[in-house]
């Protein structure tokens, strides 16, 4: 797409591009956590209890369900919508399904949160099932569709270029060393204003992506607009997918996270979410182009090598 059709209609970017499958059961409850910020009160309410009674819900018109929750049948719907599915026919159909898998053993851990007399044993325990869940809840909830054509895009690219602030930056730095490794050209960005100056520079058949998870860090949007306004192809990671970034993103990778606390704040846990995805894209792209990745991998290897051997076998 050329960069003036681009600028035509990056004012529509969200309604044209194509609408994400509905989640699956599994990936309700993730979709909730991610979501319900973002919702009014009582929104959060619907959501809220469906997720927590997925059974009972399931039972329940849509009249029942306004009820139970103290809302409206329109206040039903419209979180429904809002959760991904064309109305509360498809979500009661998904909570039956959640009930059945949670009926069969399938029933999602219950996050836990860290306090500040925890032993160093129950901070493993916790910190490990709240990495379980987030995978867990990222992988249910990952558009597919989107994700291969992230990575159809990014193994075409002429130029990758990578923006993310704090703790997405580290995440957005491990993306790039794994693309140099098999031969791709990318730059990881953390200043925002070499960010800018270096997204001016991009072109159609160039890929920017952008990893922010609340959807709004301004120094994230901006290099990803402006590399959206040249014609280059824009991807964001985010926890948001309803957020500003979405604007300017042809494609968009929803991460999920664990619940915050105030020893374990939203960057942590959007890490271990956003470096799943990273991993998704590397693989797919890996797979994509092997002939050409699989001897560059090798190669980087065979140059490392010496300085991992035992210094005396260096002599």
């Amino acid at each position: 797409m050329s960069s003036s059709v681009k600028e035509t209609f990056k004012d529509v970017a969200v309604e044209t591009r194509p609408a994400p499958a509905p989640p699956a059961p599994a990936a309700l409850a993730a979709k909730v956590r991610t979501l319900a910020p973002t919702m009014t009160r009582s929104m959060q309410r619907v959501a809220e209890t469906v997720a927590s009674d997925p059974a009972g819900c399931a039972a329940l018109t849509v009249t029942g369900l306004a009820e139970r929750t103290g809302t409206s049948e329109a206040t039903v719907v419209r979180t429904s919508r809002l959760l991904g599915y064309l109305g509360y026919r498809d979500l009661r159909l998904a909570l039956a399904a959640l009930a059945a898998q949670q009926a069969a053993g399938g029933a999602p851990a219950v996050t836990a949160d860290i306090a500040v007399d925890d032993s160093l044993v129950d901070v493993v325990a916790k910190l490990a099932q709240e990495e379980q869940q987030c995978l867990a809840d990222t992988a249910a909830a990952l558009d597919v569709t989107q994700l291969e054509a992230a990575v159809a895009a990014l193994s075409g690219a002429r130029r990758i270029d990578v923006y993310g602030i704090g703790a997405s930056n580290l995440v957005g730095q491990d993306l790039v060393q794994k693309l140099l490794r098999i031969g791709l050209i990318a730059h990881a960005h953390a200043d925002p204003h070499l960010a800018v100056t270096n997204a001016v520079q991009m072109r159609t058949g160039d890929v920017a992506l952008a990893i922010t998870h609340s959807g709004r860090t301004t120094d994230v949007i901006e290099p990803l607009r402006v590399a959206f306004d040249h014609g280059a192809t824009t991807i964001a990671i985010t926890g948001r997918p309803d957020g500003e970034i979405a604007a300017y993103a042809d494609h968009i990778l929803t991460t999920s996270t664990a619940r915050e606390s105030e020893l374990r704040p939203a960057a942590m846990s959007s890490r271990t979410s956003q470096l799943l995805v990273v991993d998704c894209l590397f693989i797919g792209v890996a797979q994509r182009t092997y002939e050409t990745a699989a001897p560059a991998l090798s190669a980087s290897y065979e140059a490392l090598a010496h300085r991992h051997s035992p210094r005396n076998n260096q002599r």
